[in-house]
């Protein structure tokens, strides 16, 4: 007879392109989401959380950026017997299943619905280096206004939230432009009209790509394509010179300005001509004139085109709102580079980066870029209700931020374990809980070893990986004079690294109070009175 193979065992391993998060990354992810939603709050919006799943029909194109919608999403197909049912698939974002929500409770909701939505989401993308499948957004948006004001207070209320959680101002900046203004160049470059939608994707892609392959890369790509350091060949849009040079001075418009701003004129030939750190500081240095000239050279670029002008005059109305509120280039600055590469933004559109230099992992120096974004999408509710619903919005990408804060090294403090009552005798197991429910009520993190307490010292090992502060140590001996010992756990520690005999007898690291005592000697050691 055959032996019969033995079923393989599963790995134990992630998927590729998720992690697991523990204690302490939960614990501070959980501390930015409410500080970001009490910012949100603040400013008027309204909790909603959606459904993790929706059906690929409500997602709709937009979101992958190919035609078929679940080719960038986690998609199956219902089964419904003899015939196939819907595909549904995992959120790609906050904002597909908030036009979903509003278009099917449109009646009993208030206009302008302002709300704000936290939660992961899911993109069946390529994974690489801090890209992951699965992460969290923190979105706000605004659905049925239609003023510029809207755009403007997302705009505020993102610097607010940066700030909040912890980037200092000077370390940010929040850049708006107009995806009219970005149409009007089109105009010019002849690439209007649905002949030309696939050269346009093309080229808004690229756009969106100038702060990692930089001008020259985004000039290849409006050409015939360019090739990667690892040998790929990304197609390009095939314009002719003067098509690329039009839309190269609309991305360029930043160094034309700071050239023009420091009377540092130069033939303009496509390429960067000033370097990003004298962009900066000439943004810095001029203020509010900075603003207004990039106002005034998209004029020139747009030329005679109505939508370019329209959205000129959006950015200029934008500009006086927030600097109206006191948010000036030091905080929000407009930034023609800026485009977003999602299909449906029908307006201004915004980008918080952050500005200062980390290493990378070759120890280069490099800005960390994005956290966040956002802009007005107008189209996206018509799909469902056939009208042009007016809507705007921000959507803040949570573990980004975060890995920016500790590559500042302003990740949050360890957060403490709880205080550990040790076991010496397990019949006398309700007297130790007895400890950790007046520890709990009194406010007190706290546990019963529940392990094998058989060894003494494993239950210390415990608490020391645990990180807690106190271990609590009531034996027969103990329970029959009614007292109990204080293992001061993070005392003990600093004094073994170095301590006197002097040290160690002036303020023992373990010590015995009166069992009555045990909540306020416990609470006197956390707040370090020892």
């Amino acid at each position: 007879m055959a032996k019969q193979k033995k079923t393989p065992r599963p790995k134990a391993q992630t998927p590729k392109g998720f992690r697991d998060y523990f204690g302490a990354e939960v614990v501070e992810r959980a501390a930015m989401l409410e500080a970001i939603a009490r910012v949100y709050h603040h400013y008027g919006f309204d909790a909603l959380d959606s459904a993790a799943v929706e059906t690929v029909e409500a997602l709709g194109k937009f979101l992958p950026d190919v035609e078929r919608p679940n080719a960038g999403v986690f998609a199956w197909q219902e089964d419904e017997g003899e015939k196939p049912g819907d595909w549904l698939a995992l959120r790609y974002d906050l904002t597909a299943p908030l036009a979903r929500v509003y278009a099917q409770h449109k009646d009993d909701l208030p206009t302008p619905y302002r709300r704000y939505a936290m939660g992961p989401v899911w993109r069946n993308e390529k994974p690489g280096p801090g890209r992951f499948r699965q992460f969290y957004q923190c979105d706000a948006d605004t659905v049925g206004a239609p003023s510029v004001a809207a755009d403007a207070e997302m705009c505020a209320m993102l610097a607010d939230c940066l700030e909040t959680v912890g980037i200092a101002r000077g370390d940010y900046v929040v850049r708006v432009n107009n995806r009219k203004v970005l149409n009007g160049v089109l105009e010019v470059a002849r690439l209007s009209g649905e002949d030309k939608k696939t050269e346009r994707g093309i080229v808004l892609r690229a756009i969106d790509k100038l702060d990692r392959l930089g001008p020259e890369g985004v000039r290849a790509l409006l050409g015939e394509g360019r090739k990667d350091d690892s040998g790929d060949f990304t197609k390009g849009a095939g314009l002719d010179d003067a098509q690329a040079d039009v839309v190269m001075m609309f991305v360029n418009a930043n160094d034309v300005v700071a050239s023009k701003l420091e009377g540092r004129a130069k033939e303009f030939d496509g390429i960067n001509i000033v370097a990003d750190n004298y962009r900066e500081a000439s943004r810095q240095k001029y203020g509010m004139a900075w603003n207004h000239e990039v106002l005034d050279h998209l004029g020139v670029i747009i030329g005679s085109s109505t939508v370019g002008a329209e959205g000129v005059e959006e950015l200029r109305q934008i500009e006086a709102l927030l600097s109206a509120q006191g948010y000036g280039p030091d905080r929000i600055v407009i930034d023609p580079s800026v485009v977003r590469g999602l299909g449906y933004y029908t307006g201004p559109v915004f980008e918080a980066e952050l500005t200062f230099d980390i290493l990378d992992d070759k120890g280069a120096k490099r800005q960390f870029g994005s956290v966040a974004g956002g802009g007005r999408y107008d189209d996206l509710v018509k799909r469902f209700t056939g009208q042009s619903v007016p809507a705007t919005g921000v959507s803040i990408g949570v573990d980004r931020l975060l890995a920016a804060l500790r590559a500042k090294g302003q990740g949050g403090a360890p957060t403490p374990g709880p205080v550990v009552v040790t076991v010496m005798d397990r019949a006398r197991m309700a007297d130790y809980q007895a400890m950790v429910a007046e520890l709990r009520q009194a406010g007190i993190r706290a546990e019963v070893y529940l392990g094998n307490p058989k060894n003494f010292g494993n239950q210390l090992k415990y608490a020391d990986k645990r990180g807690s502060p106190v271990a609590i140590i009531e034996g027969a001996d103990e329970q029959a004079k009614g007292v109990i010992q204080i293992k001061d756990l993070v005392l003990g520690a600093q004094m073994a690294e170095g301590a006197t005999l002097e040290e160690w007898k002036e303020r023992p690291s373990q010590f015995e109070v009166p069992r009555s005592q045990l909540v306020a000697k416990v609470r006197d050691i956390l707040n370090g009175a020892g």
